[in-house]
């Protein structure tokens, strides 16, 4: 693609723009700093930027290149998964988030989700809160890895510039504004990225759609067999099966996305609540919709141009559809995306070290500058390390370089995290019986049985050779299933919770509204 002027300038003036909310409420948190200032925004998110924040944090680069990508490669036999996507987002809003909101208060104040867990079970024991801190360092780096791919691959795509220099760049910035601004920081960036990826979503396909009967807009080309069939092999068969069963199963990762259910923590009062419900789902439906438009379009408007560079089918019709400069602010929305899910990843993973390992084991006199000055460390380091595994695809081992792909690597994290805390989040909040050891149970069986699932069962997908058999069916669902089990059977074979434990799951069932104000907590 043509280096043009007008997409440089769109460019620069978002980065301008991103950077300067950083310094922004780092001159504020300087006059309110503190570690729930910095890591929660002090629980004061009003609805709309709670709500697209928690949807921009989630919808990464994949939502607008992996998903229409695949879309147009391989037919709409694939939105299986934008419908677990949205089975799952509106579960996760009216059954986790407002009970989740309340129990974190009561629980303590707890500004994280390893501090929500161990003080759900009112624990001295710090062991629950460093394995999730571990589990979050671990998989944050592969899935920041994914963020920082796609920027390449965009920087590819629109300027020429090699993929590591892109790379580079897009590390920069995420680090400056998530290390100055903390969670405020994010949020707003959040809430601009998610309404530009709305914008983008919403235009692009139908400009294109439009200019289909235009003569010579058009790419000639052929669709696969079966583009048109939601089974993905046209026919009834085990492969079919597990992709649907796939797609679906990517909404149990709402349960347990740390980056996405912090959000839920953070908003300010149950009307607020309410709102971000609302505007939570809306936002998610129709990205989810307009992302699988994208793919069914661009494979009409351009053909089969792109076999070989799918990922880059938004990109390529938002540059032919559009003037220079508006094309340059469309297609920055694909630079939002990953942004805005790689700066929450790297605000979870450093308040769980902060907060909850630094904190608690290592420095546990810790003031609130000290607490600050290590998350903001901790950016900065899993931030290099996400950058080294983004750069592996550029080695010449073809099963890494396929391994380190954006799908692959976001696919790969997604499903860790859910199979990891999605059934102890669930448990946490609708069960009485689970206990501690329980919920320790549940987190590392579920986080366990999907890696092993993974690299022995599915590696063919990831880019490898199976040393069994691939299953065809996503390490979430059996990682999932096994952590929920482990959790239900530990707390059974276990001594029971004691009466302040379920005293305060009681208080938590029956409580119809949790607010603070002025410090105070009030319950209705």
């Amino acid at each position: 693609m043509e280096v043009k002027a007008g997409n440089i300038v769109a460019f620069v003036l978002y980065f301008m723009l991103v950077v300067g909310i950083g310094i922004f409420f780092f001159l504020q948190d300087r006059k309110n700093s503190g570690e729930k200032s910095f890591f929660l925004g002090g629980r004061q998110m009003g609805g709309m930027v709670a709500a697209l924040s928690a949807g921009a944090s989630d919808m990464s680069a994949w939502v607008l290149m992996g998903l229409p990508g695949s879309i147009y490669l391989y037919g709409i036999g694939q939105i299986w998964i934008s419908i677990g996507l949205l089975i799952g987002t509106i579960l996760a809003w009216f059954l986790v988030a407002p009970r989740l909101r309340r129990y974190s208060i009561l629980a303590n104040d707890s500004i994280t989700i390893p501090q929500y867990l161990t003080n759900r079970f009112l624990s001295s024991s710090k062991v629950l809160q460093v394995i999730c801190a571990v589990i979050f360092i671990i998989v944050y780096c592969v899935y920041g890895a994914s963020s920082i791919s796609a920027c390449g691959t965009l920087f590819k795509t629109l300027f020429n510039l090699d993929e590591r220099i892109g790379m580079t760049i897009a590390t920069v910035i995420i680090i400056a504004y998530v290390f100055l601004g903390g969670f405020n920081a994010v949020c707003w960036t959040d809430f601009l990225q998610g309404m530009l990826m709305l914008a983008a979503l919403m235009i692009t396909p139908i400009i294109a759609a439009i200019m289909l009967k235009v003569d010579g807009a058009v790419f000639p080309g052929t669709t696969p067999d079966h583009y048109y069939s939601l089974l993905s092999t046209g026919k009834f068969d085990w492969s079919s099966i597990a992709n649907i069963l796939t797609g679906l199963g990517w909404g149990l990762g709402y349960f347990g996305m740390p980056h996405i259910i912090v959000r839920y923590i953070a908003i300010k009062s149950e009307k607020e609540m309410k709102k971000s419900r609302i505007i939570g789902i809306s936002w998610t439906g129709l990205i989810l919709i307009m992302a699988s438009v994208v793919g069914i379009v661009g494979r009409k408007y351009l053909g089969d141009s792109l076999t070989s560079a799918s990922s880059t089918v938004f990109v390529q019709m938002a540059a032919k559809v559009f003037p220079v400069f508006i094309g340059g602010v469309i297609i920055t929305a694909i630079l939002a995306a990953s942004m805005s899910t790689a700066d929450s990843q790297l605000l979870a993973s450093s308040s769980a070290f902060a907060s909850d390992v630094y904190k608690t084991t290592i420095n546990k006199h810790a003031t609130d500058k000290q607490v600050l000055w290590a998350g903001r460390i901790i950016v900065v380091v899993i931030s290099l390390i996400a950058f080294g595994i983004a750069m592996l695809g550029y080695g010449d081992e073809p099963i890494v370089k396929a391994a380190a792909t954006i799908m692959t690597l976001v696919s790969a994290a997604w499903a860790a995290f859910g199979a990891a805390f999605g059934p102890v989040i669930i448990l946490s909040l609708f069960w009485r019986r689970l206990n501690y050891k329980g919920a320790v149970a549940g987190i590392v069986t579920g986080f366990v049985v999907d890696v092993l699932w993974m690299f022995l069962l599915n590696y063919e997908y990831y880019g490898g050779h199976s040393a069994l058999f691939n299953t065809e069916l996503y390490e979430i669902i059996p990682g999932f299933i096994a952590g929920m089990c482990a959790a239900i059977g530990v707390s059974f074979a276990t001594e029971a919770p004691s009466d302040e434990i379920t005293a305060l799951f009681d208080k938590v069932t029956n409580a119809k509204a949790v607010e603070v104000e002025d410090g105070e907590i009030k319950v209705s």
